[in-house]
């Protein structure tokens, strides 16, 4: 799923540097073994005239951090971050704050600049006129108590009564707004910008709780996501405005267009990296894959990720994935199903995922489509193995074949 288990988790605690200059944002690159990965501090004053800091750590989707500020100096400052037992200190020199980030007893050099960090560019996000129209659209799940918001994308050249096919979109794990927003990239925005050029509607919407959806997202299971996304589903069905009316779901978003394919809610769906294997499985796996991904034994097991979720705080949500087995969800969907995944997912591994939907699909439905893409990370990504965790370097969204293939999928479907 998108919860990463990064090496390096969130860095950084304390910066020394020339008071006079220290205002507003500064930013530099740690080098922290085979990642590098950018930190960016915002100096500011709150009314009362003291000293603010927050940290972003973008390639993780980390903002707004707060940082506890130790000294604060004409030529020095330290800052840390007691809940990642961080430490940076730094030095003015030249326009230059050269510093030394320290974190669990491990020392990297971290030198910060004025400015924000570049951000890498996103050529597939549209931009300037769109050439179709979108509107701002609620609904809701009452039982819930949540109204979901959303951006409701009609394709080029729409018009009422037209019977074009339509999707509703829903997100991963973790509290996702309706871009699916993460590690800098919109991936729904940019599916929805390919669905609208070739003659698809959408309909993409904040997780209940977050951006302009109300609701508790605390303490929610992807049970309770699915009857959102159903909420959603009928909303389009009684608003007679288009055709046939799917789901397209991304991570635990592909698990829940299962649970929606298999009660005949929706009458396709479109699973993008959908687990397919029981929940502690994929777990373990996932955690495998990444300790041979940094060349480390691979030997995790479910016993051992049960045993440590025992010694956790209890989290409905986690606990209700681990033992969430997709198989009887698939076995009932009989809707037409997309499924898709690439080779260098390492969150929910293509070939055990893959392999179980198409073992446990119905038999005989010519139009569904089980496809694996060489080369592709979790995001849909074009990347190398060695770098199929980051995310956020990657210049591209979703890869264009992947684009082209759900389009053409749903357009065949009319």
């Amino acid at each position: 799923m998108k919860r990463i288990s990064l090496i390096v988790m969130f860095l950084i605690g304390t910066c020394m540097v020339h008071a006079q200059h220290i205002t507003g944002s500064w930013h530099g690159d740690l080098n922290a073994g085979s990642q590098k990965l950018g930190i960016v501090f915002h100096f500011e004053k709150d009314p009362a005239g003291k000293d603010v800091v927050k940290m972003d750590v973008p390639a993780q989707g980390a903002k707004d951090i707060p940082v506890k500020v130790d000294w604060l100096a004409d030529d020095s400052v330290s800052l840390e971050v007691p809940v990642i037992n961080v430490v940076y200190t730094g030095k003015w020199k030249e326009g230059t704050v050269e510093g030394t980030f320290v974190q669990h007893g491990m020392s990297f050099p971290l030198n910060l600049t004025t400015g924000e960090q570049d951000a890498p560019a996103r050529p597939q996000e549209p931009k300037g006129s769109l050439g179709y129209k979108t509107e701002e659209v609620s609904f809701s799940n009452d039982a819930a108590g949540a109204t979901l918001s959303g951006t409701l994308t009609c394709p080029a050249g729409y018009s009422e009564g037209k019977k074009v096919p339509v999707v509703l979109m829903v997100t991963g794990s973790g509290a996702q707004n309706r871009d699916e927003e993460v590690f800098g990239h919109k991936p729904f925005l940019v599916i929805a910008d390919y669905l609208a050029k070739n003659g698809i509607a959408s309909l993409r919407y904040d997780d209940r709780g977050v951006g302009r959806s109300t609701g508790n997202f605390k303490g929610a299971t992807s049970r309770d996501f699915a009857d959102d996304a159903a909420a959603g589903i009928a909303w389009l069905k009684n608003s007679r405005r288009f055709g046939k009316v799917g789901v397209l779901g991304h991570s635990e978003g592909g698990m829940i267009a299962f649970m929606l394919g298999a009660d005949s809610v929706a009458d396709f769906i479109v699973s993008m990296a959908g687990p397919g294997i029981k929940g502690d499985s994929l777990l373990a796996e996932q955690q495998n894959a990444q300790l041979r991904l940094y060349g480390k034994p691979a030997n995790r097991t479910v016993k051992q990720v049960r045993e440590e979720m025992k010694l956790q705080p209890q989290n409905a949500w986690l606990d209700y994935f681990a033992d969430y087995d997709p198989a009887s969800d698939i076995m009932n969907t009989t809707v037409p199903v997309m499924a898709i995944n690439g080779t260098h997912d390492m969150q929910v591994l293509a070939e055990s995922n893959l392999g179980a939907i198409r073992k446990y699909l119905a038999d005989g439905n010519r139009q569904n489509l089980i496809k694996e893409y060489p080369g592709l990370n979790h995001l849909f990504q074009h990347c190398q193995l060695a770098t199929s965790l980051d995310y956020y370097r990657i210049e591209e969204t979703c890869a264009p074949e992947v684009l082209k293939d759900i389009a053409d999928w749903i357009n065949a479907l009319r």
